[in-house]
């Protein structure tokens, strides 16, 4: 290769990287970019270290730096996985941009993607601590006196092939398509607080929250209270002091006083368990989450990787103080 090229080439990618880097293609501002960078160098040059010990069966025999230089650097690593998160291009397309061969972009999608998975979930106003289980997450809403809002959403994967054991698994009766459901918590300013459960769309909402603990965590949590959809009306009858669902609808002979009344207090519940909605559509903005293409093994990690990320912006947001229904008068008439 002639120096000319060589130089063409180191051009062509930092205008790739430079227009990468933007908020368009990878849904981070430039200094959350710099700091996830900065933040995951450390595991990654661990990891890195610890895939070539166990490769050549002991300690290195050359010195730091030595070898072949990678085809990607580490920032690039970084910035293409994100850019594969955000719009799911294909991992080809990704290498002709940066003028390697797709296993390169594949390798380093699988090396930075588990690093990011890891890294859990922002805490509003607490920079530098992360919430990684259930038992977290509840045991900072019960220090903190936080009311937690928690929902379910489906993400449609591919269909298992026919003759697989547990085909059917993946058929939600909700959409009627072959989906993955992920329960997600927020408190009540919207943050997005927790997001995992990942389970085969035939699963209920409710049977997750069962079996994957957050039952289990109210029973230990007695002060924390929770708003859910009617879908987990169960569980708000199991722990009634606790977890608050929409009120049963009347019967069509009931009272038209007492079908105000319920009407009423479904749009008052219904108003304060929006924000958790509101979430959900900010994850939806990632395109693995609203039709994931990829295999569904690595649907659970994507999508933690995923709602770290938008952790960080919404920890960002302040604390919304909402006002009173009381009306308080403006002025006082005088006689």
């Amino acid at each position: 290769m002639t120096a000319a090229a060589r130089v063409g080439d180191v051009v062509t990618h930092y205008r790739t990287r430079a227009a990468l880097s933007h908020p368009v293609f990878c849904g981070l501002d430039r200094a959350h970019l710099g700091g996830l960078i900065e933040e995951l160098a450390v595991p990654w040059l661990a990891q890195r270290e610890s895939t070539l010990r166990e490769r050549r069966g002991g300690e290195r025999k050359r010195a730091v730096g030595a070898g072949p230089d990678h085809q990607l650097v580490f920032t690039a690593r970084v910035l293409v996985t994100v850019v594969y998160m955000r719009l799911q291009l294909p991992h080809a397309a990704l290498a002709e941009l940066y003028g390697v061969t797709r296993p390169t972009v594949t390798r380093a999608i699988h090396e930075i993607r588990p690093l990011l998975a890891a890294r859990g979930f922002a805490v509003p106003d607490r920079p530098g601590i992360r919430l990684r289980t259930l038992a977290d997450v509840f045991a900072y809403a019960q220090a903190e006196g936080i009311d937690l809002r928690i929902d379910g959403t489906e993400t449609q994967v591919r269909r298992p092939r026919a003759g697989q054991a547990g085909r059917k698994a993946f058929v939600s009766g909700k959409k009627k398509q072959n989906t993955a459901k992920t329960t997600t918590i927020a408190d009540s300013s919207g943050r997005l607080l927790w997001s995992g459960a990942d389970r085969p769309g035939r699963i209920h909402d409710q049977t997750a929250m069962r079996t994957e603990g957050i039952a289990e965590q109210l029973r230990l949590h007695p002060d924390v209270k929770a708003e859910v959809d009617e879908g987990c009306r169960g569980l708000a009858n199991d722990y009634p002091d606790q977890v608050s669902a929409p009120p049963k609808q009347p019967k069509d002979d009931a009272p038209l006083g007492e079908r105000y009344a319920w009407r009423e207090e479904r749009r008052r519940q219904s108003s304060s368990r929006i924000c958790v909605e509101h979430t959900i559509a900010e994850e939806k903005k990632w395109r693995p989450l609203q039709r994931y293409l990829g295999r569904r093994e690595y649907y659970a990690e994507t999508h933690a990787a995923i709602a770290g990320l938008v952790s960080d912006h919404a920890a960002r947001r302040p604390t919304r103080r909402r006002t009173g229904a009381e009306l308080v008068p403006v002025w006082t008439a005088t006689s």
